[in-house]
């Protein structure tokens, strides 16, 4: 199978598009009922009974209520997106009821070399979610790669992995980590008690399977995931987006976080997660530590590896910096079983003060 390269008409015509606001693709859910925030917790194993208690929407959610800020891409026809990374930047908190539309543009493109597959565009659209008031709720930069298929996988920028074979003792650990998880709640986390350096405490993701994978797509909706006639539809108006499979039969490029045979094809060693899902991990362990009562204000995550079917993700911070008006900034790190980090990023969030 051979897929399409970058031509200089191609990236003429996206170039084109910049500064333009974008179509906006139908949103998995436009208004964050109860419903939607518990199938997105659940999703992305936030267990903190807060979100449904209080009518309160993880911050993340924002991912299930737009499809550009999840790595929707357009022009380009036939070329991999791979998702980079989000920085979210949120005025308020999401709350039950909400109604968020988001208003998206093309930031000017950027042209890198790549050890993946030798040269890659970073594609970001800046995205505005404004609610019924015409307020402005968050605003996000998200960004993806584009990258040639075939360039990719000859290049082999990665060696074959063998799939992790999980041990008693290790099935033991992880399932220990998940009793032991951390989840602040209604004790608050006052600003004046926090220490620079203070580690977060750890949690734990995976071991990643299909099966986890599904779980997250139902909180979260996908971006070109359609059966049946809505397949059909959605090929015949862009054909790139259908790839043959086995029975040859077109699929979505989706396919490859479930599909070792197409993951394999774009130069990755096997299926792998989808990339919004580990920012919302490290969205979770924030929340984790700074309470009910904290506030998420900034959340930027970059997605560095990827995180193959069978790893397991360990995600941990530390404070960096308090910072005036009981702001405090963290470092985040998602690493995996083989100690590789594979996204990293940082937060901002608002702690309640102590009164004098």
């Amino acid at each position: 199978m051979k897929f399409p390269t970058i031509t200089p008409d191609a990236l003429a015509a996206l170039r084109a598009r910049v500064g333009r606001e974008v179509p906006r693709p139908e949103p998995y859910i436009e208004v964050a009922t109860r419903d939607a925030i518990r199938h997105w917790a659940h999703g992305i194993g936030d267990r903190n009974p807060h979100w449904t208690a209080a009518g309160m929407a993880p911050p993340t959610i924002l991912f299930a209520m737009d499809r550009i800020v999840s790595g929707y891409v357009g022009g380009l026809p036939g070329i991999h997106a791979m998702y980079g990374g989000t920085e979210f930047r949120w005025r308020r908190p999401i709350r039950e009821g909400d109604r968020l539309v988001g208003t998206s543009s093309l930031l000017p493109l950027e042209e890198k070399p790549s050890q993946f597959a030798r040269r890659a565009i970073k594609q970001t659209y800046r995205t505005t979610f404004v609610d019924d008031a015409g307020a402005v709720a968050a605003d996000a930069d998200s960004w993806c790669f584009r990258t040639e298929r075939d360039t990719a996988r000859e290049r082999g920028r990665y060696a074959p992995v063998e799939p992790h074979r999980y041990s008693d003792a290790e099935l033991a650990r992880i399932r220990d980590a998940y009793r032991a998880e951390s989840i602040r709640g209604a004790t608050p986390r006052y600003w004046e008690d926090v220490k620079d350096g203070e580690p977060l405490p750890e949690i734990v993701k995976g071991p990643l399977t299909v099966t986890s994978i599904i779980a997250f797509v139902q909180g979260w909706g996908s971006l070109y995931v359609r059966a049946h006639g809505l397949a059909f539809d959605l090929f015949e108006r862009h054909p790139a987006l259908g790839i043959p499979n086995a029975f040859a039969v077109p699929e979505p490029p989706e396919r490859v976080h479930w599909d070792d045979a197409l993951a394999r094809a774009v130069g990755v060693p096997a299926a792998y997660d989808y990339g919004p899902e580990r920012v919302a991990w490290l969205g979770h362990i924030v929340t984790n530590w700074m309470g009910d009562a904290g506030v998420l204000a900034r959340l930027a995550v970059q997605v560095r590896r990827h995180n193959l079917i069978g790893d397991t993700t360990w995600c941990r911070g530390r404070v960096r910096a308090r910072g005036a008006d009981g702001q405090v900034t963290l470092e985040l790190q998602a690493v995996n079983q083989r100690e590789e980090t594979i996204a990293a990023g940082e937060a901002t969030v608002a702690l309640p003060r102590r009164l004098a």
